[in-house]
């Protein structure tokens, strides 16, 4: 982690660099040198996995428009004290003194040192200098109220500055317009190599088709960048004390991807994240079809959650096609056959096999029935070719629930269309039907049964909520997610938190309650590229 060992020196720039050689050189970088482009010159090319921050003042006043009073004072402090473990003197200011004069910044991933017996993230931030006199004016202000000596050396002709801390060092250098700054002294010394002439990110091929590519997000206030996805994996677990290596049939499957750059900007509805995942051509990939999405008009307003999606039975099928390669999977597939078998079921054909086409998992609110006192039910949706393998799949689990002798299974008509409920003494527990020729539902709580059996007064793409939330993802998609936080917090406050009052500390349910809700849809444009986009849907400010 970039903490505070790290971020104290880097704004420290004319204390840990010299004042005099940071004037000579900093000539202000020009707005070509504030870009990702840029900034992966400074950075060695064995770097694994980067992110780019933008720090430009009118991508990040945006976030102004939104959140209630409560979460923006909260926010506010939150930053104040921040500042004030970053800068142990309250006389140094972030917005007057530091703010004016720091550019965009790029952190870097590098291999970690193999010659340490104590692996540590090997971190490297470059910073771009915007002013360089105000950088100069603050670094002589810090340099004039710090308690501790920096220590210098020479490398290349560039001076390496050891700022010591408690535990451990920092380590910064000026390079051209930049400040490069790292845990590690190794690692200032590679961005000084870079700038030299050895290779850099931003001349590696796969590094700077990303770069160039991008994503494409109006006011992106970050950017992610990681070139080889499996190989990024195996470096972060290689960091960490006693992980155990990758399996090998889990390396093949990471290896089906081969990059992913993602982004993160601020629009008018909220902060949105958009991840693309380069896939290997070559590797043998389930290609998805998108989801038609006419299942969200069968669901009422009180729908608070919903995950939609397409394809189960070629996603199972994949998975054992995968787990021959792993024991370890292949043994709880079959463990899981053999708890469907005592139930007379074929887990592969009965369960999975017809569920070939859309699907839907939603939680809706509920004031009466059996499953009140929870104040929510669920309600499944499967789409099918093959109705009739459905159909006696449902026959054989209506059976073993009859069997039990606690439950009744009672057909009745609601509206012209045949439903199956499970009646318990308390009440209705679950039901099924078939919505149309294909489309079959199990809902669960009596209120539900109904709901589904029926067309909803109010459909959940006609509520402005979901329209706020999902309206800017794309339509066609793959798969996607809808959460209504007001609803969600209200089912929490009134069901889960009677018994459990102030589990959710305030600052927590400040935050909570300036959301409006959360929304994710998935893309896959042709073999090769699939892009989750997500939207964090915010309240405007009052």
């Amino acid at each position: 982690m970039v903490g505070k060992k790290l971020l104290v020196p880097a704004l420290a720039i004319a204390a840990v660099a010299g004042g005099a050689i940071a004037y000579v050189h900093f000539n202000g970088a020009s707005t070509d040198e504030l870009s990702p482009q840029a900034l992966a010159k400074v950075v060695p090319d064995d770097a694994y996995m980067t992110a780019f921050i933008s720090t430009e003042p009118q991508n990040w006043a945006k976030l102004q428009k939104f959140g209630t009073p409560a979460a923006q004072q909260i926010v506010g402090k939150g930053f104040t004290d921040f500042q004030q473990k970053l800068f142990t003197d309250n006389k140094i200011n972030y917005d007057t003194d530091v703010k004016p004069w720091v550019g965009n910044v790029m952190i870097a991933l590098l291999p970690a040192d193999a010659a340490k017996p104590v692996k540590e993230p090997n971190v490297l931030v470059v910073v771009s200098v915007k002013d360089k006199t105000k950088a100069l004016n603050f670094a002589q202000k810090l340099q004039s109220e710090s308690k501790t000596k920096a220590i210098e050396s020479d490398y290349k002709g560039i001076k390496i500055t050891d700022y010591p801390g408690e535990k451990s060092s920092s380590y910064t250098a000026v390079v051209k317009n930049y400040l490069v700054l790292a845990p590690q002294k190794k690692a200032v010394e590679q961005a000084i190599d870079t700038v030299k002439g050895e290779p850099s990110l931003a001349s590696k091929a796969d590094f700077g088709e990303l770069l160039s590519k991008g994503v494409e997000m109006p006011n992106a206030i970050a950017r992610i960048y990681i070139p080889d996805y499996a190989g990024t994996v195996q470096q972060l677990m290689a960091s960490r004390p006693g992980a155990a290596s990758l399996p090998a049939a889990s390396l093949d499957q990471l290896k089906k991807v081969k990059s992913i750059v993602a982004g993160i900007g601020i629009d008018d509805a909220g902060i949105r994240m958009k991840t693309i995942a380069n896939l290997d051509p070559q590797a043998k990939t389930v290609e998805y079809k998108p989801v038609a999405g006419s299942v969200v008009a069968q669901f009422p307003t009180e729908t608070f959650a919903m995950l939609n999606g397409a394809g189960i039975s070629r996603f199972w099928a994949e998975t054992v096609e995968q787990a021959k390669a792993n024991p370890q999977t292949e043994q709880t597939i079959a463990q899981m056959r053999q708890s469907v078998q005592a139930a007379n079921l074929d887990l592969d054909k009965d369960i999975f096999g017809w569920m070939d086409g859309d699907f839907s998992l939603s939680f809706i609110t509920l004031n009466e029935g059996i499953l009140a006192q929870f104040g929510f039910g669920g309600v499944m949706v499967f789409d099918t070719s093959d109705r009739k393998t459905a159909e006696a799949t449902l026959s054989k689990i209506d059976g073993l629930v009859k069997g039990n002798g606690f439950v009744q299974v009672v057909d009745r008509d609601v509206q012209g269309k045949k439903i199956t409920e499970w009646q318990s003494p308390q009440g209705v527990l679950a039901g099924h039907g078939w919505l149309d020729q294909d489309s079959v539902f199990v809902a669960i709580g009596e209120p539900l049964v109904k709901v589904m059996a029926t067309k909803p007064a109010k459909a959940l793409d006609s509520s402005e909520a979901y329209k706020t939330v999902m309206g800017g993802l794309p339509k066609q998609n793959v798969g996607s997610f809808y959460l209504d936080m007001d609803q969600t917090m209200s089912l929490v406050n009134r069901t889960m938190l009677v018994a459990q009052k102030n589990t959710i500390p305030p600052e927590t349910a400040a935050v909570l309650n300036s959301i409006r809700g959360v929304g994710m849809a998935s893309t896959q444009s042709d073999k090769t590229t699939f892009q989750v986009e997500m939207l964090l849907a915010l309240k405007p400010a009052k």
